[in-house]
């Protein structure tokens, strides 16, 4: 499954793009985004998915785009995106416990 497929993409009526993926994610990285995903939903109060958290994400740590500074302007570095910490291999699950129940606050 290592061939190189281009997602399909199609233009937004609100001039974004809209591409499908499937990834493959650590059980600590979706508690993770379902955290973010409680952040968003309060902060917009109301329901909130996990894509538009991903979505919210990759937007609050992309770096700004070069071609729309003034030439001769340095582009400013961004700090690091939250790092997953290294954590001792464990049976999936317990992993998949560990996620729900930080998910659902009970941890």
């Amino acid at each position: 499954m290592n061939d190189r497929v281009t997602p399909p993409m199609q233009a937004t009526p609100d001039g974004e793009a809209e591409i499908s993926l499937v990834i493959r994610l650590p059980w600590e990285d979706v508690a993770r985004l379902g955290q973010e995903a409680g952040r968003l939903a309060a902060q917009m109060q109301r329901p909130v998915t996990l894509d538009e958290a991903v979505s919210n994400r990759l937007r609050s740590t992309r770096p700004a785009a070069t071609h729309a500074k003034p030439s001769g302007e340095q582009p400013v570095a961004m700090p690091a995106a939250a790092s997953v910490s290294s954590l001792p291999p464990r049976p999936p699950v317990d992993q998949a416990r560990q996620a729900i129940e930080r998910i659902n606050g009970t941890a």
